[in-house]
């Protein structure tokens, strides 16, 4: 594809192996997970028949992303990142086997399903924040938000194709065959890990009163700039508020009768919406107002879902997550980048499940439809106060120049021993 002011922005694909490695293993881990939400989402429908045990898949991936991400984030700060994702990865793919095995023999427990979907998000948080951060290590400054732009295409491809191919598998063979493939996917991701060079963080010291100290500093550079907080705030308005996937197998049994394939293609038509706005990326990543951008895509994100316009919803995702994730890993220096992004993993993978839950206990109790209007409209006004009380957000502009040339500020940085690390 060209490299133009239009169309998806190539160049980190083409000028860097390492970046191109981590691409092709993420991209496979993408495509395994979109396979196994489904399978999921439709194992826990079948022992339960209720939206709220649909909504509680949330919960189970939810707790376990917030109390792992931030842990992770320390993590990625302290020791060498590829060693962090080297092991969360193989982690995942110990949940995944499980996930194929209880399949395999008949399981009817749904607490064992959501024990084992609570392990694999467990290590998916653990090594999120250190995998966050590879781009902006691999890159130069200004192919950045092009990578990223790249790695939501490849999500957004995967959560096309994903969710129609799980409908396909389990409707000819069973879960177990649906959980298979999502392990040989995750078995690609660690092997492209391993191709990675070692990335250790710089500017820590690596020990325990340095871990404090760091993850101390870590808050503080999210609550100090109104950029980062308020980027954060924007995408938990949109996600714990309308995210409606919990609520995908409800009106599938509704309107279709609970057939397998065509709750795949609810997620799919999503993914239509994203990997258009994706293949068009290129002029989103080039404009340097990436607060406003993102402020923009998370209100059209919450009108889009009040009216289930879920190919517009898919499209403003894409465009509100590279514009924010942009954002976070420009503005962040790089002895801090592993605790802001666990903050943003939290808030970006965490809140989302968190808002599943909401929707599956709202429409237990109303209706799908019902819940689907309200939290469309509710995100769209939560997204608006933060536009309204955050004017740095909403007036921010992308350096053009690499983060590591603007050290951090005075008051950003945690308390420093004498040798001046933080």
């Amino acid at each position: 594809m060209r490299v133009c002011g239009r169309f998806l922005d190539t160049r980190p694909l083409r000028g860097s192996r390492p970046f191109r490695d981590l691409w092709i293993g993420s991209s496979a881990s993408q495509l395994g997970g979109q396979i196994a939400t489904v399978a999921v989402l439709a194992q826990v429908w079948d022992l339960t028949g209720s939206p709220v045990g649909t909504g509680a898949i949330g919960l189970a991936t939810g707790v376990p992303m917030v109390l792992f991400g931030l842990l992770g984030g320390t993590l990625a700060d302290t020791v060498d990142r590829r060693a962090v994702v080297r092991a969360t990865t193989a982690g995942q793919l110990l949940a995944a086997v499980g996930l194929c095995v209880q399949a395999a023999v008949g399981n009817r427990s749904v607490l064992v399903l959501l024990a084992l979907v609570a392990l694999g998000a467990a290590c998916g948080a653990l090594g999120a924040p250190a995998r966050r951060t590879f781009p902006v290590r691999l890159l130069p400054a200004d192919q950045v938000a092009a990578s990223l732009a790249l790695t939501n295409v490849s999500f957004q491809a995967a959560m096309l194709a994903g969710p129609a191919l799980a409908g396909l598998v389990i409707a000819r063979w069973d879960f177990s065959a649906a959980y298979a493939a999502q392990a040989v996917a995750v078995a690609v991701s660690a092997l492209a890990v391993t191709r990675l060079p070692s990335m250790k963080p710089e500017g820590t010291d690596g020990g325990a009163g340095g871990r404090r100290r760091a993850e101390r500093g870590g808050w503080r550079i999210v609550l100090r700039r109104p950029t980062l907080w308020g980027s954060m705030a924007t995408d938990l308005s949109a996600t714990l508020l309308a995210m409606p996937i919990a609520l995908f197998p409800l009106v599938n049994e509704i309107r279709f009768d609970g057939d397998p394939q065509t709750l795949g293609l609810f997620l799919s038509a999503v993914a239509v919406g994203g990997i258009t706005a994706g293949l068009l990326s290129g002029t989103v990543t080039r404009l340097r107002r990436s607060g406003l951008v993102q402020l923009t895509a998370a209100g059209v994100w919450g009108l889009a879902l009040a009216g289930f316009g879920l190919a517009v919803a898919g499209a403003a995702d894409t465009v509100s997550v590279v514009s924010r994730s942009a954002l976070v890993q420009l503005e962040t220096p790089d002895a801090y980048r592993g605790r802001v992004s666990s903050v943003e993993h939290v808030i970006g993978v965490a809140g989302p499940e968190l808002g599943n839950f909401r929707g599956g206990l709202l429409a237990s109790v109303t209706s799908a439809p019902f819940a689907l209007v309200i939290g469309g409209l509710s995100a769209t006004a939560a997204v608006a106060v933060v536009a309204a009380t955050n004017s740095s957000l909403r007036a921010y502009r992308t350096s053009r120049g690499a983060v590591e040339s603007s050290p951090p500020r005075a008051d950003d940085a945690a308390p420093a021993p004498a040798t001046g690390q933080a």
